[in-house]
């Protein structure tokens, strides 16, 4: 193996050379990665707090990639661990039908851990295969007969917890890698949209920290502008609800930042331009935000 060894004396390799050993495709690494199946450390000094910069790419550690490999069943039980499916897969998987999958996966019961872009411009939700059996096993009577009442008004009045969900899950998981104040703030505004952004960070050197720190929600190939704009609308806070939870936890965490960090917004040297400038799943079938407070 190729390795790196960091300053602290710890032998990393890059994702893509950990995706070589692991036998995973890049999307399968990248995917374990955010899951905190393959386990990750910053990159150099960029993931460092206060380092100035957005957080570095990840690297993993050698030692990782030798737990990984000397599991039973390597490499067909890590994949597993790892299979997506759409929702027609997953209604296969629960032993239903299409329609009332979709149903279930709008009203939140799963939720997604990425998603694509079709070349018809759609959204395309993917979940974790064991997360569906596990759903299944775990809520037999939403399977068959009757759709509770609540759901059903909840789906009637057209609401879609599928991209709530998702976002819910990538912030807490971004929010997870970072105990910067500042990192943590770029995280919650990363997925408000930009006039709901501006409208909570009104100092502009704020505004640019936070967009120099603002992370990588999902890697999506747009080849045209009706996927690009539905790209876009997937990373983004819409409901009314959910645009207020995220800002008030971002001004909860601009507070926090300003606390713990004052000297970090600061105007760029003359003649240069600085450029760095609980959500919880609820029981049974009704989700709920997962908490943004970080685990101690």
């Amino acid at each position: 193996m190729t390795m790196t060894v960091m300053r602290d004396g710890r032998q990393t390799l890059s994702t893509a050379r950990a995706a070589q050993e692991l036998e995973l495709r890049t999307g399968e690494c990248e995917l374990a990665t955010q899951l905190g199946v393959v386990r990750t450390v910053p990159a150099g000094t960029a993931g460092r707090p206060g380092s100035g910069g957005p957080p570095g790419r990840l690297r993993v550690p050698a030692e990782e990639i030798v737990r990984l490999r000397a599991e039973p069943d390597f490499p067909e039980a890590l994949r597993a661990r790892l299979r997506t499916v759409t929702t027609n897969e997953a209604a296969a998987l629960m032993g239903i039908g299409p329609g009332r999958a979709l149903r279930l996966t709008r009203a939140g019961c799963v939720s997604p851990v990425r998603f694509y872009v079709n070349r018809f411009g759609a959204v395309v939700w993917l979940y974790l295969a064991s997360e569906i059996s596990d759903f299944a096993d775990r809520e037999p009577e939403l399977l068959q007969g009757n759709t509770p009442a609540a759901m059903r008004v909840m789906l009637t009045n057209g609401q879609d917890w599928r991209g709530r969900q998702w976002r819910s899950r990538r912030v807490a998981q971004l929010m997870g890698r970072t105990d910067d104040p500042w990192e943590s703030a770029a995280v919650i505004a990363a997925v408000l949209p930009p006039e709901e952004r501006a409208s909570v960070v009104e100092e502009p050197l704020e505004r640019a920290l936070l967009r120099g720190l603002r992370p990588t929600l999902a890697s999506v190939i747009t080849a045209t502008p009706a996927a690009r704009e539905s790209y876009e609308r997937a990373l983004a806070a819409e409901e009314f609800d959910e645009v207020l939870w995220y800002r008030v936890n971002l001004s909860r965490a601009l507070e926090t930042a300003r606390r713990e960090d004052p000297g970090r917004v600061r105007p760029a040297p003359a003649g240069r331009t600085d450029r760095s400038l609980d959500l919880r799943n609820s029981p049974s079938w009704m989700p709920r935000p997962r908490s943004l407070s970080r685990q101690s």
